[in-house]
C-alpha cells in the first residue's frame, strides 16, 4: 500500500512540475525554448549561454536538462508499474531544439546563417547588408544570407558609406 502511495505521488508531483514551467506563446516560433530580452527567441536546449549578446533571458519556456549530453547516452530507466501514461510522458527527456533561419532572427544567429542565398550576386559583387551597412565578399557564409540588403560592386558599397566585414575588403 506505501508503495502503490508513494508512486501514486510521485505522478502527483511529476504532473505539476511538467504544468509549472512557462509555455511558449503562440506568436513564438515553432520549438522556441525561450525569449531573450531584447525580444528575440532561443530555441537550443539549455538555458546557459542561452541569450548571449541579446541582454539575457526574459522567459524560458522549457525544462533545462543539467547534463544533456549524459541523459542522451543512458538507457532510459524503467517505469515503474503504478504509473500512468501522463506521468510517463512527462518523465520523458523533451526533443533536442534545432536552429533554422525560420525559427528566430538572423540576429540572434551569429554562426549558422540561413541556407538559401538571395539570387543573384557573382563575381566581382558584394553582398551589403542594409542594417548593419556591413558588406560581405563572395564565398563569405554571409554572402546574399542577411534578412535584408543588395548585390552591387565592391566599389558602390564603399562609395555609398558601407564597410567590409571585421574590416577585410574583398581580393
Amino acid at each position: 500500500m506505501r508503495v502503490i502511495l508513494s508512486a501514486v505521488a510521485l505522478a502527483a508531483g511529476l504532473l505539476m512540475a511538467g504544468t509549472s514551467f512557462a509555455q511558449a506563446p503562440a506568436s513564438a516560433p515553432a520549438g522556441s525554448t525561450g525569449l531573450c530580452k531584447d525580444g528575440t527567441y532561443f530555441n537550443g536546449p539549455i538555458k546557459k549561454g542561452a541569450c548571449r549578446g541579446h541582454k539575457g533571458v526574459k522567459d524560458w519556456y522549457a525544462a533545462e536538462s543539467a547534463a544533456p549530453a549524459a541523459a542522451a547516452t543512458t538507457a532510459p530507466k524503467a517505469t515503474p508499474p503504478a504509473m500512468t501514461a501522463p506521468a510517463a510522458a512527462a518523465m520523458a527527456p523533451a526533443p533536442m531544439g534545432t536552429a533554422t533561419s525560420a525559427a528566430k532572427p538572423a540576429a540572434m544567429s551569429k554562426s549558422a546563417p540561413p541556407a538559401n542565398a538571395a539570387p543573384g550576386g557573382g563575381p566581382g559583387m558584394v553582398w551589403v547588408n542594409s542594417g548593419s551597412k556591413v558588406y560581405h565578399c563572395s564565398g563569405d557564409k554571409w554572402y546574399g544570407k542577411t534578412k535584408s540588403g543588395e548585390y552591387m560592386s565592391e566599389a558602390d558599397a564603399k562609395g555609398k558609406g558601407n564597410h567590409p566585414d571585421h574590416g577585410k575588403a574583398c581580393q
